[in-house]
């Protein structure tokens, strides 16, 4: 028997050197002394038991049952999946170093429905010598494994949590400083204090609030005589009274963040992760019929085990951003009827917009001054 692999007549040293050395990798192997009588003996040739005529026969075709669109698409899956027979033990397993998220992804894409491996399973029997086409091959393989579905939602479950949790977690970080940025911030409550100033002077009043939705209109409102905007108005006084004030907007990093957010899909996203957890616990079930991997049983059970303790915290520290976001905006002055219709991002949205405004305007002061 011979192994029929194209042959290096002669590996020349690299023309120089670089970051692997000078010399080709085949230069430095060590020499491996062989059983030469036992390879022989395992790879003898038996010419005669094969001795086959292929003259005059065609080459069997292979077996396709599948839709064109739909083996189109397998075929494709597979050049992006290690070989098919491969995949049995690392699903089995749920081997990360073989199988990634992306791959998972695949699996369910192309995951065979019961109609097509009967279909497929018919069609071998009716032609047993002749080859499946590669995607009813991959199809079979794959029916062949156990609770498929339940395993890769299982898989990929636990290969996303983490990221699940962070795209709850991060919005509601974003909008707990977002409160602590607005509060601790002298610029803001100088701005406000200027503003309600201005407006009771104006409107002949002693309100001693106002609802915050009005900065954004600042920019609108104008002077009669230089046709100024009230914000730049508001800004002249701020730089004389306040000289140490900020330009705000850098102030509040974390609101502008937290007005990128959608904090009804954080709600939503929070009511999906838990009932993952749960369904996950019944495909573990499942899973326990089939399985004699206690190894992973348990290695699943644990991280489960740990998805729902983190859960209980995260739902916590829902809980307590939201009840403090509403007692913010009662702090702020809103109304408890305000409070219940007020969404978080856009409350944020305004002050971060307004913040914006106020920097732009700000700037262009400074910049008449150093002329």
């Amino acid at each position: 028997m011979k192994l029929y692999w194209r042959e290096l007549q002669a590996v020349s040293p690299l023309p120089r050197m670089t970051r692997f050395g000078n010399q080709s990798i085949w230069a430095d192997l060590e020499p491996v002394h062989l059983d030469t009588k036992q390879l022989e003996c395992l790879f003898q040739s038996k010419s005669t038991s094969f001795n086959v005529k292929v003259s005059g026969k065609k080459k069997p075709s292979s077996v396709s049952v599948l839709g064109m669109k739909r083996s189109h698409i397998i075929t494709i899956t597979l050049s992006s999946l290690p070989p098919a027979h491969l995949l049995p033990p690392a699903i089995y397993s749920m081997d990360t170093t073989v199988l990634d998220r992306e791959d998972l992804q695949r699996l369910q894409v192309i995951m065979p429905t019961d109609e097509e491996l009967c279909l497929i399973k018919d069609a071998k029997s009716q032609n047993p010598h002749s080859p499946l086409a590669p995607a009813e091959s991959c199809l079979l393989t794959l029916g062949q494994i156990s609770y498929l579905s339940s395993r890769l939602q299982l898989w990929a479950f636990a290969l996303d949590y983490d990221s699940l949790e962070r795209e709850i977690a991060e919005p509601l970080f974003h909008l707990k400083l977002a409160m602590e940025q607005l509060s601790a911030s002298q610029t803001f409550r100088s701005i406000l204090a200027t503003v309600l100033a201005i407006g009771n002077f104006l409107n002949g009043c002693k309100a001693r609030g106002f609802e915050l939705s009005y900065l954004e209109k600042l920019s609108q409102v104008r002077d009669t005589h230089t046709r100024q905007p009230l914000l730049y108005h508001v800004c002249v006084l701020l730089m004389q009274r306040y000289p140490q004030s900020s330009d705000f907007y850098s102030d509040i990093t974390s609101v502008t963040k937290a007005a990128k957010c959608d904090y009804s899909q954080v709600q939503h996203n929070f009511i999906q992760l838990e009932s993952q957890c749960k369904a996950s616990w019944e495909q573990l079930k499942i899973l326990d019929k089939a399985d004699d991997k206690n190894s992973l049983r348990l290695r699943l059970q644990k991280s489960l085990k740990e998805y729902e303790e983190r859960l209980k915290v995260l739902r916590a520290v829902h809980r307590r951003v939201i009840n403090r976001f509403h007692s913010f905006l009662l702090f702020l002055g809103y109304s408890k009827a305000m409070v219940r219709e007020m969404k978080a991002e856009d409350f944020c949205r305004t002050v971060s917009n307004f913040s914006l405004e106020y920097r732009t305007t700000r700037q262009a002061l400074l910049l008449q001054r150093e002329r």
